[in-house]
């Protein structure tokens, strides 16, 4: 084992030590000085959250097949050593080697959530690298991002030096090869390969790429500054997922993670086409891997694991087509070697309900629905594709199998929402317990329903029909939220009824950074200064400080949330290129102003233009 790079006293005075040391089952063990490149993969947010990420372990596991790349992983620490680093000078480190990040030829960054952005800054300044891509030099590693929040870049370009924008499994290689061929023949520096990089499909590089806004502060150009330089950057999709790599032997943590199971990811891409949901639209065209593949990475995952659960992983694996066959199988082969089964993302129907009878303790479990609005009205907008016969008739079928708890997950602050809406809610919750004392007889009841209503606000993200809708601020979300709340208490049936809610000022920050220019980098930037870290977490959350941030950096913040931007307005990642169509989202905004409902991909094709990528339920 290698050397600790930290101290046995630094270890027994943070909280989990096991965070840091590396040595876990399954970890990838090599000489560092046998590989030419060095990549340091990092999650920017706590270990166990970062462990428990099925894309950092798919990396991970695909560039430690090449023997000539090493890849190592590294996450943000926790405040208790962010502190000690910082005040006993000792560099940030990946787990595997214990050596400093600075040391590495690359540093690749996942960009899960925006409110991760200051944690960013974190893994930079604890690297001791220059914050700004503009300010590192030939010894520095090239910082690169990849992950959902690049379809987006613009809020945290300047960090970087370049991003991966799609499936990481297609181009890394062509990466890789490059930077060894012009070290190889001496052509390397950190401009030049910057250039030929950004010919490679799906790599960005911010600083050849020229901005300018106009005067009411919008953006007025963007535009490559080299002819070699790509206008658009095509996002990357795997089309063949049996013969994309994944982890069989993953990487298990010494502290319990989020999602501490075996996860088989059985599909990627969603035929649904909400129109609220970036990842139903930006992982199109919805692909299904084989009934044979994930039979085969169940049985060796089981074997490599010892996990006590294994869990299905997609948008929604309600709609995947061989998914009888996949759980009786699982429950046949979990039952044998003494596994549980999760079923996370299946819509409450007859077979969902007998599959999860089997796999779960009805009396500890509670049944899951995500209506996201309350009314018919509201559903038809976003496009859910869920009726009120088909929440009723589910909670029929799992009142009458011997559940009595039922999740219920709506958002607030939804393109064209009413009060009356909003009202809704509660009222589809006190129906759902009125049909649990309808349904069921008093002498087989056992308690007491209990219906839990959880409410998020709504942000607009790029890439959906609602990238051009408005956001509201804090004290409008909170007026909605007590409306609901308020309306709760008036229902029959109101002691069944438990509300919850998100902070709004979390929802207003991160629609800012989601829709954002680069001119939010600055106001980032200041925010760390001031001390801002783990945003994600409530208990670290200071909105004070951004406040200050935003102030400071002279950027209006309401510029961002509080108007409808129009349909000719250049976007801040109009450079992307998806595979869907402007003019699809557009078409959807206007169907959702007018209330219409867009079938899902199986039942008729909406013409969003992924097609051209060959596969997937385009061609079923």
């Amino acid at each position: 084992m290698e050397a600790l790079a930290l101290s046995d006293d630094i270890l027994l005075s943070v909280d989990k030590a096991a965070r840091y040391i590396g040595n876990e089952i399954n970890h990838i063990k090599k000489n560092p000085s046998d590989v030419d490149i060095r990549f340091a993969l990092c999650f920017p947010d706590v270990y166990e959250i970062g462990m428990s990420h099925l894309g950092i372990q798919i990396l991970y596991e695909m560039f430690n097949r090449r023997s000539d790349v090493y890849c190592e992983r590294v996450y943000s620490p926790w405040a208790d050593l962010h502190t000690i680093l910082k005040e006993r000078d000792i560099p940030l480190f990946a787990l595997e080697s214990q050596q400093p990040v600075r040391d590495f030829d690359f540093l690749g960054i996942t960009l899960q959530y925006e409110m991760c952005y200051t944690n960013i800054l974190q893994i930079l300044d604890l690297s001791k690298l220059p914050l700004l891509a503009a300010e590192r030099t030939e010894a520095d590693p090239l910082v690169i991002g990849g992950g959902p929040c690049t379809y987006n870049p613009e809020p945290i370009a300047d960090f970087f030096d370049l991003f991966y924008i799609g499936e990481g499994e297609l181009q890394y290689d062509a990466l890789f090869d490059l930077y060894l061929s012009m070290k190889k023949d001496d052509a390397y520096t950190r401009e030049a390969f910057l250039r030929r990089a950004a010919q490679i499909p799906g790599i960005y590089v911010p600083s050849l790429y020229d901005v300018t806004y106009a005067d009411d502060g919008t953006l007025a150009s963007f535009a490559p500054m080299y002819d070699d330089v790509p206008a658009k950057v095509h996002r990357q999709v795997v089309t063949d997922l049996d013969a994309a790599p994944y982890p069989t032997k993953p990487v298990i943590p010494f502290v319990q993670a989020t999602q501490d199971r075996i996860v088989l990811e059985i599909m990627r891409g969603c035929i649904r086409g909400c129109r609220f949901c970036q990842a139903g639209m930006v992982y199109r065209p919805n692909r299904e891997k084989s009934l044979d593949t994930l039979k085969r990475y169940a049985r060796e995952m089981i074997e490599t694991t010892g996990y006590e659960e294994i869990s299905l992983s997609s948008l929604s694996s309600s709609d995947y087509s061989a998914l009888p066959e996949l759980v009786n199988f699982l429950i046949d082969e979990c039952a044998a070697k003494r596994v549980n089964i999760s079923l996370p993302s299946l819509r409450i129907d007859a077979f969902s309900l007998d599959v999860m009878k089997k796999v779960q303790d009805i009396k500890k479990t509670s049944l899951t629905f995500a209506p996201e609005a309350g009314s018919q009205r509201m559903r038809d907008v976003i496009n859910k594709g869920l009726t009120i016969e088909d929440i009723l008739g589910g909670s029929e079928l799992a009142f009458k199998g011997g559940w009595n708890k039922v999740k219920l997950y709506f958002m607030l602050g939804l393109p064209g929402e009413t009060d009356e809406d909003i009202q809704a809610i509660p009222e589809l919750g006190n129906e759902i317990a009125s049909l649990y004392y309808d349904t069921v007889p008093k002498e087989e009841r056992t308690g007491r329903c209990q219906i839990t209503m959880s409410t998020s606000f709504f942000v607009p993200k790029p890439f959906t029909p609602f990238q051009w809708a408005r956001m509201y601020p804090p004290g409008e979300y909170l007026r909605r939220a007590k409306l609901l709340n308020d309306t709760m208490k008036e229902q029959l049936n109101r002691k069944s009824l438990r509300y919850q809610w998100h902070q709004a000022d979390v929802t207003v920050l991160e629609g800012i950074f989601a829709r954002g220019d680069r001119r939010v980098g600055a106001v980032i930037r200041k925010a760390y200064e001031y001390g801002a870290l783990f945003d994600a977490w409530s208990e670290y959350f200071d909105m004070e400080k951004w406040e200050r941030a935003f102030a400071d950096c002279g950027v209006d913040p309401d510029f961002y949330i509080m108007r409808e931007r129009p349909a000719d307005e250049l976007l801040p990642w109009d450079f992307i290129d998806t595979g869907i169509s402007k003019d699809f989202l557009r078409r959807e905004w206007e169907r959702a102003k007018r209330g219409e409902v867009t079938a899902n991909c199986r039942k008729q094709c909406s013409g969003c233009g992924c097609r051209a990528y060959g596969g997937g339920v385009c061609f079923g």
